[in-house]
């Protein structure tokens, strides 16, 4: 798997976004590309604690044990659930988006794995450098095949 703090796997990234635009379509799912941004950078900004996401019961119960699912290496499939802190149903600007989204995974990957070490996520855990490096990568690389790049 490709480690999001390689400035190699950053500019993937980013050279990625970049060939996004206002009337990209999407391939599956149900939002348009504006909103998967807005949604990236929220997943983002919980994992550099910009952002604290709310523990649930279900969390507490099911979150460890279901943490193999986001840290794997296996990409994510189409149409799998979002968590509703993580759902974005109102219109988006496209521009604001691709800046934000642009600026947060620079600060993420910038930050290095040793700032990311054994921080907790609000529904896995606690999670290594390695197992979030994981999870953002897969998150990012699922959101841009939806949108064909």
């Amino acid at each position: 798997m490709k480690s999001i703090y390689e400035p190699s796997t950053l500019q993937e990234l980013l050279d990625r976004i970049d060939k996004l635009h206002p009337d990209t379509q999407r391939l599956w799912g149900k939002m348009d590309v504006a909103q998967m941004m807005a949604h990236c950078s929220s997943a983002i900004e919980i994992a550099i604690g910009d952002r604290v996401g709310k523990s649930t019961l279900m969390g507490t119960l099911v979150g460890r044990f279901a943490k193999s699912i986001i840290t794997n290496e296996k990409p994510f499939k189409k149409n799998l659930p979002t968590a509703p802190d993580f759902v974005v149903v109102d219109s988006k600007d496209f521009n604001k988006e691709k800046v934000r989204l642009t600026v947060m995974l620079k600060r993420l990957s910038s930050g290095g794995a040793d700032a990311m070490h054994n921080r907790k996520h609000h529904f896995f855990g606690r999670l290594t450098s390695h197992e979030w490096s994981n999870s953002m990568y897969k998150h990012m690389d699922h959101h841009l095949r939806q949108f064909g790049v």
